[in-house]
């Protein structure tokens, strides 16, 4: 088992440690926040070690867990690294994408593992049709919550429509080519509402539109492709794919035939695909725990963390402000 601690207890550092203590790849060692006060309550409720500064937790680690807000999150990365520690990092990776390429060589130097906590790779919904999503070249992308303070600190773009871009990246292999963008700020000092066309080098363009100031909430992802439409609902954990053949010549007296202008019939086929329960925040700390086993690439790398900030940071520096 590798020894693991987190550095944050939060919201979602809370979360963490939970999850690190089930897990079976990790042994919890504990944990530090720089509010040492509101350390003591935890360690008093929750039993979990309070370590008193960052670097004696560090020490104790095989792999340590950063889930501080994200300007802290390069300082705590280097230090991390710099011990010969593996890392586990909340996004986005790090507040400059200048700070998340740093994080990235030094990784390389120091021979560990780095993996950015982009949960949304995992989620099952998606983990059940990202496999047959092949060369899409149209995507749209809703993500849209309430209003809750908490993670108001950062661009809705950081905090929400990040999500859509690194699952985007991941399954679009293909350069960004241009980036338009529009963010309206209502409530916070930065956008709370942001919608971006990105267009990609193979010709895939992929539409997003993130809100933190919805009366609803909405997680969907909808990809096009040749001969087939595939629909993700992250929060529902829910997926269909509509697929396109060419119609049999005798198709039954159900099947649902196209034809189109030049008088090529299709067949149109609708799959559910099963979607298996799970722990997304469990699953990527397991998955990373293997990947260091395993010595092998993490499912959602440094350099990936980076590249989805990069583009995200497009999206921002692209807003034309409403």
């Amino acid at each position: 088992m590798l020894k693991a601690g987190v550095l944050g207890a939060g919201h979602l550092g809370k979360i963490h440690l939970k999850l690190l203590q089930q897990s079976t790849n990790y042994d919890l060692v504990g944990f530090f926040d720089a509010n040492q006060e509101a350390a003591a309550v935890i360690e008093a409720e929750f039993g979990y070690k309070s370590f008193p500064s960052m670097e004696s937790l560090i020490d104790a680690c095989d792999m340590v867990d950063v889930v501080t807000p994200t300007l802290f999150h390069f300082e705590c990365g280097k230090k991390v690294i710099k011990a010969g520690k593996h890392l586990f990092i909340e996004k986005p990776i790090t507040h400059t994408v200048e700070e998340a390429d740093a994080l990235r060589d030094l990784a390389k130097k120091h021979g560990v593992r780095g993996q950015v906590g982009q949960v949304e790779r995992f989620n099952p919904a998606f983990m059940a049709v990202n496999h047959m999503i092949d060369k899409p070249m149209f995507i749209e992308a809703h993500r849209l919550s309430e209003f809750n303070p908490r993670g108001t600190d950062v661009s809705v773009v950081l905090d929400l429509m990040i999500h859509d871009i690194d699952a985007i990246l991941s399954v679009v292999k293909s350069d960004v080519k241009r980036v338009h963008a529009s963010g309206v700020t209502v409530i916070s000092e930065t956008p709370d509402i942001a919608n971006a066309r990105i267009e990609f080098e193979n010709g895939c363009v992929a539409n997003l539109t993130a809100s933190r100031i919805s009366m609803k909430t909405m997680r969907k992802a909808r990809f096009f492709q040749k001969d087939a439409y595939i629909s993700v609902d992250f929060l529902e954990k829910k997926c269909e794919v509509v697929k396109m053949k060419d119609a049999p010549e005798n198709p039954d007296d159900f099947a649902m035939i196209l034809t189109n202008a030049e008088g090529v019939k299709k067949q149109i086929y609708f799959d559910n695909p099963e979607v298996d329960a799970n722990n997304a925040i469990l699953d990527e700390l397991n998955s990373f725990a293997e990947a260091i086993k395993n010595d092998r690439t993490p499912e959602v790398s440094l350099s990936q963390g980076a590249d989805a900030l990069r583009v995200a940071m497009q999206v921002i520096e692209n807003f034309k402000m409403l």
